[in-house]
């Protein structure tokens, strides 16, 4: 393992302590405040839900499937997660490659053809077919990312199941705050009517409730996410979210990890059966 992932590793480890602490501390909170007052359930909800899209999306699925700590959801009382949002997606200092660039790849490397592509898990083999002719700036992005092994040894962090049904993965922190150097846009490929079916691959970028509609259409990088399960997932003033692919074998993976639900219990939030990209294979 290079001293890059190795270095990632520990911080993905680091940050995962941390969330737990926090989660841990949360559900005090909120024990205590379910003995004290019953009547301030519904508002209770709203701020736990708050709390996890602040966390999840901080890269997640509004799916602003986002990749922005700045961003501001919008407190909702409804199970229902914000769509794939993603937070700051502070960028992964790299020596050299695609991560540490400040400008994207060229759309021609997707080469406006199909390609196969796997990611090898500890979970088993999800297999992939992307679309360079609908979304080539998406597919150039995720080609060169994985030609560099950027997204060997990272961990799918977000899963969402309820309302919206989609694991997120592509962080190399593991935490939705990570992403390369460089963002790229706008949003290529996405369905006219909000339907998202399963086996959906599609980007994550900052919602357009935390930045302006442009910044938010332009602010993809290495996280995307994979539906399980048809979602209808609303466009914001920013548009849809760019879809780049979608499964062709594995999908059953996925469905396991959501069947498994969440560490938390909760309707958005990180796998309680942790899936980790071990490497990513092109063809």
């Amino acid at each position: 393992m290079s001293s890059r992932h190795r270095n990632a590793s520990k911080e993905r480890k680091a940050r995962e302590e941390q969330i737990r602490q926090e989660q841990e501390a949360q559900q005090r909170s909120r024990r205590r405040w379910q003995l004290t007052a019953g009547a301030a359930g519904v508002a209770l909800v709203a701020l736990v839900g708050y709390g996890v899209w602040l966390w999840a999306g901080q890269e997640s699925p509004d799916p602003a499937l986002t990749a922005s700590s700045d961003a501001s959801p919008t407190v909702q009382t409804t199970a229902t997660p914000d769509p794939v949002a993603t937070s700051t997606n502070d960028p992964i200092v790299t020596e050299e490659g695609w991560g540490a660039s400040s400008t994207p790849p060229p759309s021609s490397l997707a080469e406006n053809r199909m390609w196969t592509v796997t990611l090898e898990t500890n979970q088993g083999d999800i297999v992939l077919e992307l679309d360079g002719e609908a979304a080539p700036q998406a597919v150039s992005s995720f080609l060169a990312l994985a030609g560099d092994d950027y997204f060997d040894s990272s961990e799918c962090h977000r899963l969402t199941t309820s309302g919206i049904y989609v694991l997120q993965c592509g962080d190399p922190l593991g935490t939705g705050q990570g992403g390369p150097s460089y963002r790229f846009g706008p949003i290529e490929n996405a369905p006219s009517d909000d339907q998202y079916p399963a086996g959906t691959l599609a980007m994550a970028r900052v919602s357009a409730s935390a930045v302006v509609a442009e910044a938010a259409a332009n602010s993809m990088g290495s996280q995307f996410f994979i539906v399980y399960e048809d979602s209808q997932i609303p466009s914001d003033e920013a548009g849809g979210y760019s879809v780049f692919g979608r499964v062709v074998e594995g999908l059953g993976i996925v469905d396991s990890v959501a069947e498994a639900g969440t560490i938390t219990g909760e309707a958005d939030g990180r796998p309680a059966l942790s899936v980790i990209v071990n490497e990513v294979s092109v063809s």
